[in-house]
């Protein structure tokens, strides 16, 4: 879930990821319209996603043919996260893309051609039984989110979607998150920096919850569910340019993919089934994993507090247009 911000180190290698993509985009190796065609009018898009739990009802989508139904088909194409996920959709490098709410409206802010799709994943709204959490060791002070204040807090990225949402547990329970210390680690990281000391608190999400959880460490605050129970993490997006000269392949992306969140959402056994398929998840963790929500609508009211919590925490200069963003 990386997320780039104004200054940062992540958005210089952003744009010149995104320079370097456009460069490479020069050079051919890809149809002129964007879509390629394959036998029986099928049009093949490619879509970068991050292998994380999040995006199981795009792969259950193939695996129940709805794309095909729609005369498309889908490359799924494995990246680490948003910082080269949306250059990649920007450049035409990918049609379609998966990104933390926070990282488009950070990107958008930045002028970067951005149209969101559909819904892509969402919070379960319970407090204790979400996919996002923030934990410390079993025999840490710290026993609620006010507490973190002054405390050294992991992340996986710094001002990303994940400290904007644990500045506001830590704000509401009446805290200082302005005195927080928060240390970048990879999410594999996190837990055994929990474990040993290195940091306080570790903000995860799963499977690294589920991970934390069996190795002993308490849940003292669900960041996403208590930010907005309807909280909308993640979505699915294109370019405006590809929005506007294939408006046909979007719409048809749009409705394949509502009806594949529908779908995991109704049959979380077989959302859970498909993650050994994409990911590397231990079987017995597998097993017990909290699954999120997957909406087939968008939340707008929840991306708008996104929005207010970047421009609050100074991620962004000036609230962000969502009639140009969202659908």
């Amino acid at each position: 879930m990386r997320v780039p911000f104004p200054g940062s180190t992540t958005t210089r290698v952003l744009l010149t990821a995104l320079a370097a993509t456009l460069v490479l985009a020069g050079c051919g190796g890809g149809s002129d319209d964007g879509d390629a065609s394959g036998s029986g009018g099928t049009t093949t898009v490619d879509v970068g996603v991050i292998p994380i739990l999040d995006v199981a009802p795009i792969y259950l989508g193939v695996k129940q043919g709805f794309f095909k139904e729609q005369g498309l088909e889908l490359k799924l194409q494995s990246a680490q996260g948003g910082a080269a996920i949306v250059p990649g959709v920007v450049s035409g490098q990918y049609e379609f893309g998966f990104s933390n709410t926070t990282s488009l409206l950070v990107a958008a802010s930045q002028g970067l051609p951005l149209k969101v799709v559909t819904e892509g994943v969402a919070s379960t709204g319970e407090k204790g039984k979400d996919f996002g959490g923030i934990v410390v060791a079993a025999d840490s002070p710290i026993k609620t989110a006010a507490d973190l204040a002054g405390k050294r807090v992991a992340v996986n990225t710094l001002k990303n979607i994940n400290t904007t949402t644990t500045n506001k547990v830590v704000r509401d329970a009446g805290g200082d998150p302005s005195k927080i210390a928060y240390t970048e680690l990879a999410f594999p990281d996190i837990v055994p920096a929990v474990t040993k000391g290195d940091v306080d608190a570790g903000q995860v999400v799963e499977p690294f919850l589920t991970i934390a959880k069996k190795q002993g460490l308490r849940e003292i605050a669900s960041n996403f569910a208590q930010t907005d129970p309807k909280l909308t993490v993640g979505l699915y997006f294109t370019s405006q340019k590809y929005a506007t000269e294939h408006a046909d392949t979007v719409r048809k992306f749009a409705t394949a993919m509502q009806k594949s969140l529908k779908y995991a959402n109704d049959n979380p056994d077989a959302a859970r089934a498909i993650l050994p398929s994409y990911t590397k998840i231990d079987p017995d963790v597998q097993a017990v994993v909290t699954l999120p929500s997957w909406p087939d609508t968008i939340d707008s009211a929840s991306i708008g507090v996104l929005g207010k919590l970047a421009l609050q925490d100074g991620l962004i200069t000036s609230e962000p247009d969502l009639t140009k963003l969202l659908p």
